[in-house]
């Protein structure tokens, strides 16, 4: 989740939350520090990464942000999750506004998120970048020392190469990097230590 600290508005990046007591969860956290629902925000449409979208657009009444080449994942979420075990329910009426590669959005006066496309990992796969805060989240494409799988429908590893390279690794050493899974790192820790980037 991202947040302006003075106008209180919020970015819900991509709901996890399978289960009700999750999704309970972000509710609190959101009520409990006072803040305001402004947008939901996909990284990818991957199943493991939207468990609880319909819950978050029906609770705060907004539509799915995403990049228009993850329609089709979103509209088959109910068959991916059945096949990889998650509880997904069809996702098929979500309203969804699209934005593109290099769009920025903007939360509350001044909290603004660059936009960057990086598909290989899966179609409309995107990364966020926060210049002010000098942070990048990174979705499935980049994790600490290693990058996203290219081995489902869509996927594609000199692609995904391409796109890390071109569209993350240019970002300054000092940046964070808040992948979809597992430990945080830094440009200059992956531009170092990644052996796919090498």
């Amino acid at each position: 989740m991202l947040w302006d600290e003075v106008s209180k508005e919020c970015v819900i990046v991509d709901p996890t939350a399978e289960a009700s007591y999750e999704d309970e969860r972000l509710a609190q956290f959101v009520e409990g520090n006072g803040l305001k629902v402004v947008r939901i925000l996909l990284t990818h449409a991957h199943v493991d990464h939207i468990a609880g979208l319909r819950q978050a657009c029906e609770r705060y009444k907004l539509p799915v942000t995403l990049h228009r080449d993850g329609v089709k994942l979103l509209r088959q979420a109910e068959a991916y999750g059945t096949m990889m075990g998650f509880g997904v329910t069809a996702m098929d009426d979500l309203t969804c506004e699209y934005i593109e590669d290099d769009a920025v959005l903007t939360i509350g006066e001044g909290c603004e998120i660059e936009c960057r496309y990086v598909p290989g990992h899966c179609p409309g796969s995107m990364a966020y970048v926060l210049k002010d805060e000098q942070m990048v989240l990174t979705g499935d494409a980049l994790f600490r020392g290693s990058i996203g799988r290219t081995d489902l429908p869509g996927g594609s590893y000199p692609l995904l190469i391409e796109k890390i390279q071109t569209r993350i690794m240019v970002l300054p050493d000092e940046y964070q990097v808040l992948p979809g899974h597992g430990d945080l790192s830094t440009i200059g820790e992956e531009r170092r230590y990644n052996g796919f980037l090498l």
